[in-house]
């Protein structure tokens, strides 16, 4: 896996007025009323509703910055509030700009989208080999190859598997639709596809991504990889409150080996150029950025997800890194991004020429989503709701509900006794996908460790029923009951769960026999 800090040396002066300007807010008399008079309070109300550490914020409309500023703190140790230049992990927002390179280097007949990856890569391999012969840049950047959204990201995301280890893994993943017959989002699609780019350029993809775009764009503060973050200037620091019930500052994702999917580092000032260009037909500053040609093929609509109406929206689907909807009667297009204490968006309405993206540091939330809806309702003229409000107790009953059931696992842990001695159930689990993890014994407890991880454990505590309660360090992976199969007095296997923000589906490890 290559790893590459890029770091950009900025003369003095030049990032004191950057600097200056992003503290600035701008306003105009032809803004909705909600941006001008209302929204500092509704951010200030809801990060403290949603206990969000911090929060980044820039709207862009009519080429003209509207709003660009921090609120909250990037560290609730220091207190150090977040500003426009402040780091996150946008995580899936980096799709894009996967998919816009790729779309460039079409453009430039250096590939085609409509190419074979196994005109690239003749070894890979996927479970149909129907699908291996015939999958495309194209079928892989649409999510295409009829898995479950989400299948596989246990395996892959934050692992010590190389880039090259993740793509041989994915023969792995048996579909549950047929090939190119429905939508599961996939993270190692994106990957594969953005492995690709070092085929035909001879630059990884992060070198490439930062010199044809990052760099055009003066997005001087973002990097294309998460290697070496707390070494980075002005970061925000990742929290969660799902299961460990308050806000826990967690460690920072390792996903470089995932990168073209999901590794970017970026802040509102820098995605302000990002979004001012995709406004500005591939223009920023005046200057040609990207051919027209290549934004359009990013937004054309290669993997339709549905077409049945729902509210005021009637169809949604995927481009090349987007996704792409209608609401109150413009077309939208957007991602959010999601990483372990980080949720983010972009969103741009070329109709409105209006640009939106928005920053957290916490994963355990909607309020990022909610109000990027109400900065468009403002925009459209949507009657004023509070999303914010209309959403919080729900939100906050989920919270309720989750630490009621774990608490309730703790009360049932009270020296019971499995059915076998805790030595019977040690030793190594298989599963085909995921490879192998080690379970020792240690005092009165189990102790798994993930071996295709470089730090992930949990601890098992026996609760009654064979039923255990199974805790992850770190916490993020969450906090499960589970149980162990067992037939005729031996373990034959362990179903493992983990956090839905990570995959959906549990995975099931077979216990290896003893050498005899």
């Amino acid at each position: 896996m290559n790893k590459v800090l890029i770091q950009v040396n900025m003369k003095k002066t030049t990032y004191l007025i950057i600097t200056f300007l992003t503290f600035i807010t701008y306003t105009s008399v032809s803004q909705p009323s909600f941006i001008k008079d209302s929204l500092d309070k509704y951010i200030n109300e809801g990060i403290k509703d949603w206990s969000i550490p911090g929060l980044a914020i820039t709207i862009v409309h009519d080429g003209n910055i509207v709003t660009m500023k921090g609120y909250g703190v990037k560290d609730l140790e220091t207190k150090e509030p977040v500003d426009a230049n402040t780091l996150f992990i946008i995580a899936s927002n980096s799709k894009l700009f996967t998919g816009t390179a790729l779309a460039q280097l079409d453009y430039h007949k250096k590939l085609s989208l409509d190419d074979k990856i196994i005109k690239y890569f003749p070894d890979y391999k996927l479970y149909d080999a129907n699908a291996t012969n015939l999958v495309t840049i194209k079928d892989m950047l649409g999510h295409h190859l009829g898995t479950k959204t989400f299948q596989g990201d246990f395996t892959f995301w934050n692992s010590a598997l190389s880039r090259n280890e993740v793509m041989k893994k994915m023969r792995y993943l048996k579909p549950s639709n047929g090939f190119r017959a429905s939508y599961g989002y996939c993270n190692s699609c994106f990957l594969t596809a953005g492995e690709v780019i070092p085929k035909v350029t001879g630059k990884p993809w992060e070198v490439y991504v930062y010199d044809s775009l990052v760099m055009p764009l003066q997005m001087n503060n973002t990097q294309t990889l998460t290697y070496g973050m707390q070494q980075m200037q002005n970061i925000a620091y990742p929290y969660t409150n799902s299961f460990a019930g308050e806000l826990t500052q967690i460690p920072f994702d390792k996903i470089d080996n995932m990168a073209p999917a999901t590794s970017m580092v970026s802040c509102v000032n820098d995605l302000s150029h990002w979004l001012l260009m995709q406004l500005d037909s591939g223009r920023y500053n005046g200057k040609q950025i990207l051919p027209w040609q290549v934004i359009q093929k990013t937004r054309d609509m290669i993997t339709p997800i549905s077409s049945r109406k729902k509210g005021s929206t009637h169809f949604n689907g995927y481009g090349l890194g987007v996704f792409m909807s209608d609401y109150q009667g413009k077309q939208i297009f957007n991602h959010t991004g999601g990483a372990d204490g980080f949720v983010t968006n972009t969103c741009f309405v070329p109709e409105l020429n209006l640009g939106i993206s928005i920053l957290t540091n916490n994963d355990n939330q909607n309020f990022f989503e909610l109000l990027r809806l109400q900065i468009l309702d403002a925009y459209l003229d949507v009657p004023y709701a509070n999303r914010s409000k209309q959403r919080l107790s729900a939100y906050l009953k989920d919270n309720q509900d989750q630490q009621e059931e774990i608490n309730n696992w703790k009360a049932r842990i009270k020296n019971n006794k499995p059915k076998l001695p805790l030595s019977a159930y040690t030793g190594t689990y298989d599963n085909q996908l995921y490879g192998t993890l080690n379970i020792v014994q240690e005092g009165d407890v189990l102790i798994a460790k993930f071996n295709s991880h470089r730090n992930l454990t949990a601890t098992l505590q026996y609760m009654d029923n064979n039923e255990w309660m199974i805790t992850y360090n770190p916490i993020m992976y969450g906090i499960f009951s589970t149980k162990f199969t067992i037939d005729n007095n031996k373990v034959k296997s362990l179903e493992i769960k983990v956090s839905d923000f990570i995959e959906y589906d549990p995975y099931t490890f077979t216990k290896r026999d003893k050498p005899e």
